[in-house]
């Protein structure tokens, strides 16, 4: 794995573990003697941390260095390749084409969702609410890693903000960020027949452009970026299976 890849894994889990103990940034920062901006950056994958930091955070974190690491182990063994990006990011079309190249399954996470559940995902928020959504999220994304290491996964766009669920994600698969600017994303969804993102919401593009704002800094965790804008599904599944297999 690249130093920018394992950087940006270090960071997730530090996120994913302060966010599960309850701490803020200021409060872990204060813990483990170093600024909030400095975690900041370190969170984000943009700092390197030298030994007696790391020894600090864990420290704080009431872990070790070694176990902030961990995660990354099983991920780079691991042949399944996990597809992240908002809706209408081509998550679906160049899996199906990267997994038939690869030679192995292809997996919906947001349909195992829908069958865990019993529902709609529509259904999901309205019924149970976004708590459930990512509860059934994180157990869909369990059972999918318990039938076997070799397949490619397309993931909910929201993903990234369940920082635990991220955290198993980075841990155990290759991560793709599928990039494409809002526009396409928006004609891509509209392109497909779906006509939610317009009903009542004429602010919508102005909407999609904030929540990929939101999420960019998330998304380019992932152990590769590709662009989307003006490629096909082909080009694009060909390219990824080189550059996973230069990145292996």
């Amino acid at each position: 794995m690249s130093e920018q890849g394992l950087l940006a894994r270090l960071g997730t889990r530090l996120r994913a573990l302060r966010e599960e103990q309850g701490h803020s940034l200021a409060e872990l920062a204060r813990r483990a003697g170093v600024s909030r901006r400095y975690l900041t950056e370190a969170e984000a994958g943009r700092a390197n941390l030298t030994v007696r930091v790391l020894e600090r955070l864990s420290t704080a974190l009431e872990t070790s260095p070694a176990a902030l690491f961990a995660p990354g182990s099983e991920a780079g063994e691991s042949e399944r390749i996990a597809l992240l990006g908002l809706r209408g990011a081509g998550k679906s079309s160049v899996g199906r084409l990267l997994a038939r190249e690869l030679e192995v399954p292809f997996v919906e996470l947001d349909q195992r969702v829908e069958e865990l559940a019993g529902l709609s995902l529509a259904e999901l928020f309205d019924l149970r609410g976004p708590e459930a959504f990512e509860r059934f999220e994180a157990e869909a994304l369990e059972r999918v890693l318990a039938e076997g290491n070799r397949l490619v996964l397309a993931t909910g766009g929201s993903l990234v903000n369940h920082a635990r669920t991220f955290a198993r994600l980075c841990a155990t698969c290759r991560t793709v960020w599928l990039r494409a600017e809002p526009e396409e994303h928006f004609a891509r969804v509209l392109g497909q027949g779906d006509r939610r993102p317009m009903r009542a919401r004429p602010r919508a593009m102005q909407e999609l452009r904030a929540i990929l704002d939101q999420r960019a800094g998330l998304y380019a965790r992932c152990e590769l970026t590709l662009a989307t804008s003006g490629r096909s599904p082909d080009e694009l599944a060909r390219e990824l299976v080189r550059r996973l297999a230069r990145a292996a």
